[in-house]
């Protein structure tokens, strides 16, 4: 699967503020994501995010408007 920043995933565990929705906003050897609910950013290692991801909610709109 192709992640790309903007995106909006879902995480297999919720966050303990209660959410499972992230936005991803760095993307490389490591993302970082930010939970829509409490705003806070995590970073993990590719190998990690893999494993914790269960789907894309939403794709990032990549066509200007």
């Amino acid at each position: 699967m192709d992640y790309s920043l903007g995106d909006i995933i879902q995480t297999r565990k919720q966050h303990p503020c209660g959410s499972d929705q992230w936005t991803i906003i760095r993307v490389g050897a490591d993302f970082k994501i930010k939970c829509l609910k409490c705003s806070r950013i995590v970073m993990l290692d590719r190998e990690t995010f893999l494993k914790r991801v269960k789907k894309v909610i939403q794709k990032a709109d990549d066509t200007p408007s």
